[in-house]
């Protein structure tokens, strides 16, 4: 396997006076790469979310069910109904398989053609219109291509391309010219843009476009092949007091952003690195449930540990939004593994008798099995790789 890694995220925004957006996105990681399905549902609304999610979870299993692209798509296009006015499906996709070697195949169902990025550069690609054995009036473009590192695909529904229509400079819309443009320009800005920072531009630019009140609905995703970051998470003491210097080691000779959680796993990596220990007074809140930081030289993060562990899985269970966090040890644990891909979990598997009392809460799991469903919730939800080692 290639050592690059693939970043997919997504942003969207409702249409005006909706609370269900008619656009659904959906992507799932395997061994071999990442699937990703933006779909559009016809019209606005319930029906619309429907129609789209039907498209996006119909892709999406198809693909991973290893039916080639192009039939996958001409299913869809023979399931989904037609319009009986208007002749067109009732909804749009946009179906991308891609590997961690950039190899990537691309089929497009009358959403607005994707843009490949390559050096803050939009680069034009080759396409092949797919014939489609039906009377509908619609497209099907079919397109393979290699990313390179730091390429980055970008795709999105048409209420990004028609925003602003109907203004002086806009009379027909934003459309992909405009969008094309944006993009070059915020990455020449900043080239380091992550993929849901390029998504989120888009899609506020859109709805600002539209007077602040989206007059579609606006979606808009991004895919980024690039080296990967990586963290480690060092968690508990190991079950034989011998180890303590190889934890120490392990973390000491990491090469990415280091994460130290629980009093007595900083105490062993203070005292294995010589290093003192300095707690964050200035966090200490008496109604904040979250306990302070601290500080250890070379060390990025030095949290408490189940009570802070449970509260951030807590969280990520639940997508919770950073920007809706207070700024307290669980908003800066979580800051640190949604920048990440890789994420090594170093867990001591010495008993911590506290937390075998079933009167304790239950944030006070065994710390084992919520280091699991950390893993488990990070590589589903959030498409990170992990791995766990104990100790």
């Amino acid at each position: 396997m290639s050592s690059y890694f693939l970043e997919v995220d997504f942003h969207q925004i409702c249409k005006h006076g909706y609370l269900s957006c008619g656009d659904s996105f959906h992507s799932i990681k395997n061994d071999d790469g990442i699937i990703c399905v933006l779909a559009d549902g016809l019209g606005s609304g319930i029906k619309a979310s429907v129609l789209s999610t039907l498209t996006t979870t119909m892709a999406a299993s198809f693909m991973s069910s290893k039916i080639d692209i192009k039939h996958a798509a001409e299913i869809i296009l023979e399931t989904l109904p037609v319009c009986s006015y208007r002749q067109i499906g009732y909804s749009t996709f946009t179906i991308i398989e891609a590997s961690y070697t950039g190899e990537m195949r691309v089929i497009e169902h009358d959403n607005p053609p994707f843009a490949l990025l390559r050096n803050g550069k939009v680069v034009p690609v080759q396409k092949q219109e797919i014939p489609i054995k039906t009377f509908r009036r619609s497209h099907l473009y079919y397109s393979e291509l290699t990313l390179l590192p730091g390429d980055r695909i970008v795709y999105y529904s048409d209420g990004v391309t028609q925003s602003g229509m109907g203004l002086p400079h806009l009379p027909l819309g934003w459309l992909e010219s405009g969008v094309e443009r944006f993009l070059e320009r915020i990455l020449q800005d900043n080239p380091l843009l992550s993929a849901g920072d390029i998504s989120k531009k888009v899609t506020m630019k859109a709805r600002e476009l539209d007077g602040n009140k989206a007059a579609d609905d606006i979606s808009c995703a991004a895919l980024y092949l690039r080296n990967p970051r990586r963290t480690i998470l060092v968690t508990g003491p190991p079950y034989k007091i011998e180890h303590d210097p190889i934890m120490a080691e392990l973390i000491e000779s990491f090469n990415g952003k280091k994460i130290v959680s629980g009093g007595t796993t900083a105490s062993i990596i203070s005292r294995e690195l010589n290093r003192p220990i300095t707690v964050n007074l200035k966090e200490i809140n008496s109604r904040s449930d979250v306990p302070p930081t601290a500080q250890i030289a070379g060390i990025d993060l030095v949290t408490e540990g189940t009570i802070t562990l449970s509260r951030a899985l807590r969280a990520l269970e639940d997508g919770v939004s950073l920007d809706k966090m207070p700024d307290n040890a669980v908003k800066k644990l979580l800051t640190i593994l949604f920048e990440s891909d890789i994420i090594e979990f170093v867990v001591g598997t010495k008993i911590n008798e506290a937390h075998q009392d079933p009167a304790l809460p239950k944030d006070l799991e065994i710390r084992r099995n919520l280091m699991k469903q950390f893993t488990q919730v990070l590589e589903t939800k959030y498409l990170k790789s992990t791995r766990l080692m104990f100790i």
